[in-house]
């Protein structure tokens, strides 16, 4: 550890770099605010009973909070840690080096964890500030800590494998994400359903959970080693030689013939014909070219993981529990979020890194013809793909009765549907314009999306849990409309009703929000659409000021 080269090198690149110590002020102002506004009111005096009450609910929130911020971070930090390598065409240089494998691995694992581990420890003393308001042990918060730590570590080495198979580091994020965020989900919902018991759920934070988290991360350790003692054949530039026929023959559940229908939707075959007159070379090109050129595996990934996880969901929550619908159309709206950007985020950056964006805008081609090209081939890629998970809700038309009494509901589901996929390429355009690099774009695409769509339902939360009563709190449920998800719940399905609330249109159900709110849907569609039209405005006037977005400019 204390003479392993990778490590140190990581290490002094990544902690000296002034967004380290940016991203911790920002973290641990977060959650300085949640708790300073969360605290307990000056009438409420010290309790050093076993009741939990709103105290162990703020610490709940602090420590599932980082959970979370900590789940979306991880494959931020540690999936590039291999496929950097070899997108920096250092990979086969690394390989040829005396140091081990193990040691390789090892060192990239730490040197991506450290600076989240920085985090994680340094957010201990604001999570202490709860303890003297009793109903918290000081054990509980160790348990949580131990939970968290190893499962952040699992994550990390779930991030680094994923690098270690994909030469790129936008398909190893994805697929890092597609990955990880189940079985974060699995955890938040662990913590809560235990909530009640504290010696259980201590038990299990700090011997089962670190167990099968140890298991995990050990097993996906020597899988990644051994490829690096055994790599496949590797040609230059340290990229992986694919045969797209080998690979389908070798490939294990979905095979992606790209010559038929739907395949050739999103991935179709490589042009063995000239280009009709008319056509636009950048859509062309964007379609048929790069996007592939290291085989599907990461499509097949996509589309295995997305529709094992659909399955259940779809049972559950859309013909069992049918007034759950928006909760399915939150899962493909989550899906989305995670598969558009990696399809736009590099449409402009790559070009920089390939050093042929100069030449690109000396063209005949106009900004338009070259923005919209590389729009349409992401946005058709991500949608169609999205669209997989779909094809149940309309299923569920002609199988349960209650959706064809809801016909306006599915057509706002299906809106929301598109404007998410427009909404996440463009935004992964926009990035890639602005950024020089793909994996900066990618991860600013993915801030961007998180704050639009997720902060705003977390600050809404977090007033309705701690200040009901303000009169400002309707304002905070108004500024939900940037989230598709808080759209899809404001159309619910109308079904008998078996859970003690009146199902009409447009009435508010005690604190809850209404159950059809048409003002906020509109409010959702006029906000995207609006947006999307302004940042395409910005990307159009910087290509047309060319300079601005010219290699050379960055």
């Amino acid at each position: 550890m204390l003479e392993n080269p990778v490590l140190q090198r990581e290490l002094l690149v990544n902690l000296r770099m002034p967004r380290a110590f940016v991203l911790l002020l920002i973290y641990q102002g977060v959650l300085a605010a949640v708790v300073y506004f969360a605290w307990p009111k000056e009438d409420i005096r010290l309790d050093l009973t076993e009741n939990r009450g709103s105290v162990g609910s703020l610490v709940d929130l602090v420590f599932l909070g980082q959970f979370v911020l900590a789940s979306l971070m991880a494959p931020s930090f540690a999936s590039s840690a291999i496929s950097g390598e070899k997108e920096r065409k250092t990979y086969e240089m690394l390989l040829a080096s005396p140091i081990f494998p193990e040691s390789i691995v090892l060192g990239k694992l730490v040197a991506a964890l450290t600076h989240l581990a920085i985090l994680i420890f340094a957010s201990l003393p604001i999570v202490m500030l709860s303890l003297p308001l009793g109903g918290v042990s000081f054990y509980e918060v160790i348990a949580a800590y131990v939970a968290l730590i190893s499962t952040v570590i699992m994550f990390g080495m779930i991030s680094i494998a994923c690098g270690s198979f994909f030469p790129r580091t936008s398909s190893s994020l994805v697929v890092s994400y597609l990955l990880i965020l189940p079985l974060a989900i699995l955890g938040i919902l662990f913590w809560q359903s235990f909530s009640n018991f504290g010696e259980t759920r201590f038990e299990l934070a700090v011997t089962v959970i670190p167990g099968i988290c140890a298991a995990v991360s050990i097993w996906l350790f020597y899988i990644v080693s051994a490829r690096m003692l055994y790599p496949r054949d590797m040609g230059s530039e340290g990229k992986e030689v694919i045969d797209i026929e080998k690979e389908n023959e070798e490939a294990i559940g979905l095979v992606i013939q790209r010559d038929q229908f739907p395949d050739k939707l999103f991935a179709p075959p490589k042009r063995e014909t000239l280009m009709k007159d008319g056509t636009n070379p950048v859509y062309d090109k964007e379609m048929r070219s790069e996007i592939f050129g290291q085989g599907t595996l990461m499509l097949r990934l996509a589309i295995q993981i997305s529709m094992l996880l659909a399955i259940p969901m779809m049972a559950v929550f859309l013909y069992i529990f049918k007034d759950l619908a928006p909760w399915y159309i939150s899962y493909v709206v989550l899906f989305n979020m995670l598969v558009g950007p990696v399809f736009s985020a590099g449409t402009v950056t790559s070009e920089r890194e390939r050093q042929t964006l100069d030449l690109l805008l000396t063209t005949v081609i106009t900004p338009w013809s070259m923005l919209w090209g590389k729009l349409i081939s992401s946005l058709r890629v991500s949608s169609v793909l999205t669209a997989f998970l779909m094809w149940p809700l309309f299923l569920a038309m002609f199988l349960v009765s209650e959706y064809l009494s809801n016909i306006p509901t599915i057509v706002v589901y299906v809106v929301i549907f598109f404007l998410t996929c427009l909404t996440t390429s463009v935004v992964g355009l926009f990035c890639s314009t602005l950024f020089r690099k793909t994996l900066t774009a990618l991860i600013a695409t993915y801030t961007i999306i998180i704050v639009l769509y997720v902060v705003p339902l977390a600050t809404s939360y977090f007033t309705y849990q701690y200040f009901q009563d303000a009169p400002n709190a309707k304002y905070v449920y108004a500024s939900t409309v940037t989230s598709p998800f808080a759209a899809s719940f404001a159309f619910p399905l109308y079904v008998d009703d078996y859970t003690g609330y009146a199902m009409e249109w447009g009435e508010r159900v005690g604190g809850r929000y209404p159950l059809a709110d048409i003002a906020h849907f509109g409010g959702y569609v006029g906000f995207t659409l609006l947006l999307n039209a302004v940042l395409f405005g910005l990307m159009i006037w910087m290509f047309n000021s060319r300079w601005r977005v010219s290699s050379s400019s960055n």
